[in-house]
């Protein structure tokens, strides 16, 4: 039996359907699957994402879904079976490079991996296969990246298994005659094999020009080394400066000038709500307690965001490192990790690391010979979105439910079992180490003024270059999306950024250039949030994507304020009438104000922040809500307001007949064929498996395309 999370999308209704689940079943009729929404994975970038018993799988549709359970059942597809602590050794051969984060096992680089060492067994060559974090890069996922002894580095994108030979050997020759001579063999064959397919795996390498553009604005600090060490392998964390920032302040400071250093830094929380971390630190160490405790807040859970899941993925150390200088500042010996269950395999580096860090004397009793003392653990969260607020947390590793309580006492003064409590988020932790070892003054000079440093963004969406990225503060969205990010996929057209997840907003083309930082996207009714990023087109309803962020929210309010309980929840049953084409005059006005009113009312963040994307879509989208006040979706994405139609240009090919989940369209091969409406789901297959184009999508009273553009205009 395995357990099967999914993320609510229209991926669930593909599972369901192949899973043959009734309207309220959750298991299959043979016991194998049992199918649970979940709140978010994690994997932004390669959505539609589903876990099975700890193993993700990206980019899942109704074409791949069967196949995916399929081969789980075989066998074939296996977790991660182990960490890779194996210390690399220098090699003659060089080095190869593999990402094995969560990203890039969804997109399949485990079976990369498994090739990668038969290939190098068959051949005898010696090279180091050095298993790396993060690079950023998730769109171009799996990566190879060669790094000859001598030489630049080459790197080679969206690799496939039958790839990985012709890639080696173009690299590397074997050492022994009659294996290089059958290789070579055998390199003849395959390139002659590709070439009459028209496609060469030897041109999968990235051009320097593509990784420039998406490295140049970047500044890294929570992210340096990023692609390049062992994220578990504690002496390459050393040999880059690894915790010489937690042994300068044991030996070179007092508690108080660490704060200092923090305060005149201009760090402020990269959780969401940016309060200067110093401050908060320093409310922490004047408290007079003998026991104090420090929180690293990893309950990442908005969609669209998974920052905090590849900082724990790829620098368990820095964040280590972090913790236990933020002990030493606020006078705590005691310390744990909030990471939520759906990141296994950050739980797992966590716990690796944290067992090194005790071997090394980087954690326990008497750190570095220092006299002081700190423990850490990990709090597995079981994926309450409100338990990213800090009582919240505290109250859920208290052993109740996940729910805030009004401030005051803060946590500083009164936070876990009484205590006084420090709570910082990944980002924030993992920026700590750089900024000890390079001064105050280094890292305030970086972005602008208001907004020092960097904020790590996940970076996802209708953008060509996805992924994880790490900014100067100040550096303006259209930066983001056009130069970074590639602009647009595709042929469509920038339309908005939704930035700061369900608490953030939705921010128009228009407005892109706006600097990033706290300031300036508050005062367009948006907010930084923890750093999800999620680029929209002109395709994207902003009604629908309203209620999306609002349905989530709702869902996850712990119901403790009538504001955020029945108020989302009515917000909800409007922005649901719209969607339907049963909204009715006032219907706009109602939500306009509720939505202020559960702003003003809510007791914590979450609520306080519910109706951002829908106020900020009605003061930059008005007219998409007016529209469907007339049973119109302008961007033709609301299924109760569309209908899939067929144009007489069908050449009969079957394809959208033969893929066609609910048998909607009866096969006519050579004819033209015809969608019967009371069948179809609007799941939007036959419109991309049609290879004439002759599927189109109008509106429900429609007999004819609309013209979006000329509607909006």
């Amino acid at each position: 039996h395995r357990d099967l999370h999914s993320f609510p999308t229209r991926r669930s209704s593909d599972l369901r359907r192949e899973l043959k689940l009734e309207d309220n079943g959750d298991t299959d009729s043979e016991g194998n699957f049992t199918l649970e929404k979940v709140a978010c994975l994690g994997c932004c970038t390669l959505a539609p994402v589903v876990q099975i018993d700890g193993r993700t799988f990206g980019k899942v549709n109704q074409q791949n879904v069967k196949q995916i359970l399929k081969d789980f059942l075989s066998g074939k597809t296996l977790f991660q079976k182990h960490l890779n602590t194996k210390k690399e050794e220098k090699s003659d051969f060089g080095e190869i490079r593999l990402g094995l984060g969560s990203c890039c096992v969804a997109s399949g680089s485990e079976d990369i991996k498994d090739t990668l060492d038969q290939i190098l067994f068959e051949t005898g060559i010696k090279a180091n296969v050095k298993q790396v974090g993060c690079v950023g890069m998730c769109h171009q996922v799996p990566l190879l990246e060669f790094m000859p002894p001598n030489g630049n580095s080459i790197l080679y994108t969206k690799v496939k298994p039958y790839d990985v030979k012709n890639i080696v050997l173009k690299h590397f020759t074997p050492p022994q005659l009659n294996k290089r001579l059958s290789y070579k063999l055998l390199s003849l064959l395959d390139y002659l094999y590709f070439s009459q397919k028209k496609s060469d795996p030897l041109s999968l390498n990235y051009s320097e020009k593509q990784i420039s553009d998406f490295l140049d604005l970047q500044k890294h600090i929570s992210t340096s080394n990023k692609g390049e060490i062992n994220p578990i392998d504690i002496e390459e964390y050393l040999r880059e400066d690894g915790f010489k920032a937690l042994e300068k302040c044991l030996n070179d400071y007092k508690p108080g000038q660490v704060v200092d250093i923090i305060l005149q830094s201009g760090l402020k929380g990269r959780g969401g709500a940016g309060f200067p971390t110093g401050k908060k630190w320093e409310a922490v160490q004047v408290e007079k307690s003998a026991l104090k405790f420090v929180i690293c807040n990893g309950d990442e859970g908005d969609p669209g965001a998974f920052m905090d899941r590849m900082l724990l993925e790829s620098f368990p150390y820095r964040i280590l490192e972090g913790m236990a200088i933020a002990a030493f500042a606020t006078g705590a010996t005691k310390g744990f990790l909030y990471i939520r269950a759906e990141y296994p395999v950050a739980v797992r580096r966590i716990k690796f690391a944290i067992q090194e860090c005790y071997k090394k004397a980087l954690l326990g009793q008497n750190i570095l010979n220092s006299g002081f003392s700190f423990h850490l653990e990990i709090f597995e969260g079981a994926g309450a979105f409100v338990c990213g607020e800090e009582t919240a947390l505290i109250a859920s590793m208290e052993g109740f439910r996940g729910i805030p309580r009004p401030r005051p006492p803060f946590p500083s003064s009164n936070g876990l079992f009484g205590y006084p409590t420090l709570i910082n988020n990944v980002e924030t932790m993992a920026s700590v180490p750089w900024i000890i070892r390079n001064g105050s003054e280094a890292f305030s000079k970086i972005g602008i003024q208001g907004g020092a440093g960097t904020k790590v963004f996940a970076l996802a969406g209708k953008i060509k270059r996805g992924g994880l990225i790490e900014v100067p503060m100040g550096i303006t969205l259209s930066e983001i999306v056009e130069k970074i990010g590639g602009g647009i996929q595709g042929d469509n057209h920038f339309k908005a950024v939704q930035i700061g997840g369900p608490s953030g907003g939705c921010i128009p083309a228009s407005l892109a250039s706006t600097p990033v930082d706290f300031t300036h996207l508050n005062q367009i009714g948006a907010m930084m949030g923890s750093g999800g990023l999620v680029v929209l087109d002109h395709t994207d309803c902003m009604v629908d994507i309203a209620r999306y962020f609002l349905s989530f929210t709702q869902e996850q309010s712990c119901g403790r304020c009538t504001y955020c309980r029945i108020g989302t929840r009515q917000m909800l049953v409007l922005l649901d009438k719209f969607c339907q084409g049963e909204a009715l005059p006032g219907d706009l006005e109602k939500l306009e104000t509720l939505a202020h009113l559960i702003k003003k009312g809510s007791l914590c963040g979450l609520g306080k922040t519910a109706p951002n994307p829908v106020l900020t879509s009605l003061k930059y989208f008005r007219f998409e809500y007016e529209a469907h006040l007339q049973g119109i979706c302008p961007a033709k994405k609301c299924k109760a307001l569309i209908k899939y139609i067929i144009q007489d240009d069908c050449i009969g090919c079957t394809k959208c007949a033969q893929d066609c989940p609910t048998g909607a369209i009866l096969f006519n091969p050579y004819g033209v064929h015809a969608i019967d409406q009371k069948k179809c789901i609007k799941c939007n297959i036959c419109l991309q498996v049609c290879p004439t184009g002759s599927v189109v999508i109008t509106n429900a009273n429609e007999t004819k395309m609309t013209n979006h553009a000329s509607y909006q205009d």
